[in-house]
């Protein structure tokens, strides 16, 4: 049952899933923006957490991509096609440390370690 599942939201796999994936890509090409920038530290701790650990670079060019994006977006605007070219929307660099965030918070839960922060959403 797992790996129909699986293969269901597998683009390589499902046309439809395919389809999906291309049509975000285009949105995110749009803006400049990428997959992961889309995930919210303020919504999810694991998120914020994996952000604290991620090199100042990284952050800093996360936060320009998303400034430009609201810029764009408040103008009614596009990206000009040359530089929508160049975007990689599925490039990631926050899912390994979000897995290592994620893998060390069951660790001191299966431990019964104390949480590092405390789990409440504003």
């Amino acid at each position: 049952m797992a790996s129909f599942l699986q293969s269901l939201v597998d683009p390589r796999k499902n046309w439809f899933a395919r389809q999906h994936m291309k049509a975000v890509s285009q949105r995110l090409r749009h803006y400049g923006l990428r997959y992961d920038d889309l995930y919210d530290p303020y919504y999810d701790l694991d998120i914020k957490e994996a952000l604290n650990r991620l090199p100042r670079e990284i952050v800093d060019a996360r936060n320009q991509r998303l400034k430009r994006a609201m810029d764009l977006s408040m103008k009614h605007e596009y990206l000009p096609e040359h530089l929508q070219a160049q975007q990689t929307p599925f490039r990631s660099y926050l899912q390994e440390m979000l897995t290592l965030v994620k893998r060390e918070k069951a660790e001191r839960e299966a431990l019964g370690a104390l949480p590092l922060y405390q789990r409440t959403i504003p």
